[in-house]
């Protein structure tokens, strides 16, 4: 009987090879490095192992498992704060405030178990200061990359930023100003989630194409190649991080401006605008020479001088296509009239959704290669 206990024991152990049960990975709590979250905007990876966060709307995406996840993020300075905003299994959730001297993470909690999905967007832009994600923790974690489809980068100023539109938190008129950005309800990303594309923004408050809101400079065509668009900046943006199939310019508002009324302000120089655009849609052809490129008019500026913009962007598509006759033609687009009702005269986050109703179908045909 024990011989026989033996070779059943034997038998058995053989057959156990291959019935063990798989390892389970653990229920606990995991830890996501930044450096595995694929990031969509401009952004950097720091020597310490950090995402920098730097332009508007630039944003990463997870998913965990249970009903809370943190994120560890941080600020250069212990005085400063700054705010991002996320999505929820696709529905748009808040803005959440960091601050400089904060110790503790930021929580996202969830209504239900089970897995679920963020993307997380800086709300704030480049000129505001950087967020340096360090990590997120959380049941299961695993980094997101987003769906392949076409991208549309969009160029402007405050308007693209989604700058003094959102003062559901902050009244205009106090705090300080990026506590008014909501770069995720902006116009452009707005158009990409309606067509399903992806996208980025390049954008800076005030700026202009041959002169700023009230200053000379820099101006767009002198900080576009920088990473934080910032003209002293050493670091210079990598063009083949991302490839757009349509790249929208919305510039003129601020060259348009009479200013801040303290600095001397000549009078609207078309010629000067008309050449230094031409040359900046140059410099945007040569690191996207497969682009489409789209030229914006602005909401914001109305009367003579919104007829005088729109012939100086139909003067730049002219000489443009001329310059180029293999090229596809440039795109226009002339913005309805518009009463802002944001802060300082911007759109307001209703404002930014009816720009966004116009140009959809703008850009449908556009992303479409048509």
């Amino acid at each position: 009987m024990r011989m026989l206990n033996k070779y059943v024991l034997l038998a058995f152990c053989g057959l156990g090879l291959s019935a063990a049960p798989a390892a389970v990975p653990a229920k606990g709590p995991s830890t996501l490095p930044a450096t595995a979250l694929p990031a969509y905007g401009r952004y950097r990876l720091t020597a310490a192992g950090q995402l920098e966060l730097i332009s508007s709307a630039v944003h990463f995406g997870f998913s965990f498992e249970g009903t809370q996840c943190e994120i560890f993020a941080s600020l250069p300075g212990a005085d400063d704060h700054n705010y991002l905003q996320y999505e929820l299994d696709g529905v748009y959730q808040r803005r959440l405030r960091i601050d400089g001297n904060a110790k503790t993470p930021l929580v996202l909690t969830a209504p239900s178990p089970g897995r679920h999905t963020v993307w997380v967007y800086k709300a704030t832009e480049a000129h505001t200061g950087p967020i340096f994600i360090q990590k997120i923790t959380g049941q299961r974690v695993k980094a997101l990359r987003e769906p392949a489809a076409p991208l549309i980068e969009f160029i402007g100023n405050s308007i693209t930023c989604g700058a003094a539109m959102d003062a559901s938190e902050v009244p205009c008129g106090t705090g300080a100003y990026h506590d008014q950005h909501n770069a995720y309800q902006a116009y452009g990303p707005r158009v990409a989630r309606a067509l399903k594309t992806r996208f980025m923004l390049s954008s800076v408050s005030g700026i202009g194409a041959y002169r700023n809101w009230n200053s000379d400079g820099p101006t767009m065509p002198q900080v576009y190649e920088k990473t934080d668009f910032q003209e002293a900046s050493p670091q210079r943006w990598d063009f083949a991080t991302f490839t757009p199939i349509v790249v929208s310019i919305a510039l003129g508002t601020n060259d348009f401006s009479n200013g801040d009324g303290k600095r001397p302000r000549l009078p609207f120089d078309s010629a000067q605008f008309v050449g230094r655009y031409i040359d900046f849609v140059g410099l945007v052809k040569s690191k996207y020479p497969q682009a489409r490129i789209a030229l914006l008019s602005s909401p914001m500026v109305n009367g003579q001088n919104r007829t005088k913009l729109q012939n100086c962007l139909t003067a730049i598509k002219t000489q443009t296509e001329a310059g180029r006759p293999a090229d596809p033609p440039v795109a226009l687009y002339f913005f309805q009239p518009m009463q802002a009702h944001g802060c300082g005269g911007h759109p307001n986050v209703e404002d930014h959704a009816i720009l966004a109703n116009e140009l959809e179908s703008f850009f449908r045909p556009l992303v479409a290669g048509k």
